[in-house]
């Protein structure tokens, strides 16, 4: 994919500002939008779309299909027809500074089953916005009946299990007994129908904004994680497809090895895939995942890159990612298959971590750019992370979502790499707010094709802001951007920059 020059911003849709607790798909979605055009900017990166699960991570969702409900904007519910005004929840506990899942979650999918009690309720109680909906419901699930009828099923089944994991239900379901599933489709038809009816209205909302961002000369580059979750539909509804025990636990597990982020590696309990079995398919279960990724998104990053090549696989009862083995990805036979049924690749590799020959000439075999980060540079003239070392056909990033802000880096970072990286910059002033500022215009100024940074980045946010601690369990995914910070200033410093650096 022949990428053109030019600049984007990081922000996941759950840190735009708002009322109700999180951030959505609706009229700030569209401010947005409008605010990063105007600025010069032709990119928005934002992290994986799905319906989040354990710890609210957008790295460990329910389907690698479906839409994030959360992410439905009450305010669009009303507009057209949905709601009413008094139907939203009153009283206290919304914050607008961070994302309370404990409160927003219930909250919001109560607005979604009232959504859904209209919609269903007899045609002449119906208002007048929902009585045309019933055909383009029934077309929405005939097109996406491939996952969309196994993810209604495994959301209700659930559900009516109180919430636990796959791995816990009676064994009939966790087998999927021909029988049991019979029985499970015709008593929780209704809540079938409820979560089939969420996701229509998520990817009305989300594709009616795609096109407002194409509008506006705006491309979304959006995340596709190599793995996912144990506890989602793909597991459970394709076992065969993954490395699982008898009990259907995971065999082996997925992690990297000790890095920069942890000294004792990351464990992150996604099973591996069976390759030789997808392949004996034609990796028919990924082609459809990228065919879905690539309608909600324009630009796809491939998160953990380097496990096409060969990934870290860690025992099924390990406590730490330590102690593991190196074992082989599908490699360059996947993304030939991939390059002849889907056609050009728009694929940014996320190439980070242990990164060995075998990963680099994948890489360059298909043309993908990789990601230089800027946060990982300043520790010698020679590192690959400084500009003048790069390539074009690369992405420059300030930090990612996995990163501390570029101010809190400095903050706290070693006395050697601060007065490298403020030689480096030719920053004179000391100020941490002043050197996210030189981090970017060094991003913005290199050869890169594409340069990114994230939000907290361009206003100039310390550790506070930061969005993930990769070894942290909880309080992650929280950060919410002010309603004041889209200011005009702002804008006409980016736009400068976008102009002066030609992006």
């Amino acid at each position: 994919m022949d990428f053109t020059r030019c600049s984007g911003v990081l922000l996941h849709p759950t840190s735009l500002p708002g009322p109700h607790g999180i951030g959505d798909l609706g009229s700030q979605a569209y401010r947005w939008i409008d605010w990063l055009s105007a600025a010069g900017c032709k990119l928005w990166q934002v992290l994986p779309l799905g319906p989040t699960g354990y710890g609210d991570s957008p790295y460990q969702c329910f389907s690698a299909f479906a839409g994030n409900p959360l992410l439905i904007s009450p305010d669009l519910l009303i507009k057209e027809g949905f709601l009413d005004e008094q139907d939203l929840p009153t009283g206290a506990g919304l914050s607008n500074k961070r994302v309370d899942y404990g409160t927003v979650i219930p909250r919001k999918l109560e607005l979604l089953r009232r959504v859904f009690a209209r919609f269903t309720a007899p045609p002449g109680s119906r208002s007048g916005a929902l009585k045309g909906l019933r055909t383009a419901f029934d077309s929405f699930r005939t097109e996406n009946a491939s996952w969309l009828n196994d993810y209604a099923l495994f959301r209700a089944i659930k559900q009516a299990q109180g919430g636990g994991s796959w791995i816990s239900w009676p064994e009939a379901l966790r087998r999927r007994e021909p029988s049991a599933l019979a029985e499970a489709r015709e008593t929780l038809a209704g809540l079938m129908s409820r979560f089939s009816f969420e996701q229509f209205v998520f990817f009305h909302q989300w594709l009616r904004l795609k096109t407002y961002a194409h509008d506006k000369g705006i491309r979304i580059i959006g995340d596709v994680p190599i793995f996912v979750a144990h506890d989602s539909v793909d597991v459970w509804a394709h076992p065969d497809l993954f490395l699982l025990a008898q009990d259907g636990r995971p065999a082996v597990l997925a992690g990297v090895p000790p890095d920069y982020f942890s000294p004792t590696g990351q464990l992150w309990g996604n099973p591996l895939y069976r390759w030789s079995t997808l392949e004996d398919s034609g990796y028919a279960w990924w082609q459809n995942r990228l065919r879905s990724a690539l309608r909600l998104v324009d630009i796809v990053r491939l998160d953990h890159f380097r496990g096409f090549a060969g990934c870290w696989e860690v025992p099924g009862d390990a406590l730490s990612a330590e102690k593991g083995r190196w074992v082989p990805g599908p490699g360059a036979d996947f993304f030939n298959v991939l390059e002849k049924n889907l056609g050009d690749l728009p694929f940014i590799a996320e190439d980070l971590g242990e990164i060995t020959p075998d990963v680099i000439e994948l890489r360059d075999r298909f043309g993908f750019p990789g990601m230089k980060v800027l946060q990982f540079a300043f520790s010698d003239p020679g590192n690959p992370f400084l500009p003048h070392n790069y390539e074009r056909n690369c992405v420059v990033y300030t930090g990612t979502h996995d990163n501390d802000t570029a101010r809190g880096w400095y903050e706290s970072a070693s006395e050697q790499e601060r007065e490298f990286a403020l030689s480096y910059l030719g920053v004179i002033s000391r100020s941490g707010r002043r050197f996210a500022e030189a981090l970017i215009r060094a991003a913005w100024s290199s050869v890169a094709t594409f340069a990114l940074a994230p939000m907290q980045d361009l206003l100039g946010l310390g550790s506070e802001a930061r969005m993930n601690y990769p070894s942290r369990l909880g309080g992650n995914w929280t950060w919410r951007m002010a309603g004041n910070a889209l200011s005009d200033d702002l804008q006409m410093r980016l736009k400068d920059l976008n102009s002066l650096y030609h992006r």
